[in-house]
């Protein structure tokens, strides 16, 4: 079985994701787009620059696909 190491940008993407899950379950809702501060949910941007981070492994600017 090939196991998958995981680096910095990857666990803390996996971190905000359950932070994301855990605040919207605590609201009641199955949509970001529901969260009473939407737009401007400090989870959801603290999530989505935790995929950008992922994605760009921290470079700013362009992607390893």
């Amino acid at each position: 079985m090939d196991e998958k190491i995981l680096d910095e940008w990857e666990i803390e993407l996996k971190k905000q994701k359950k932070l994301l899950e855990e605040h919207m379950k605590a609201l009641g809702i199955t949509s970001e787009m529901d969260c009473p501060d939407f737009p401007n949910c400090r989870v959801q941007e603290k999530y989505v620059e935790a995929v950008y981070n992922s994605m760009s492994k921290g470079a700013g600017g362009g992607f390893e696909f």
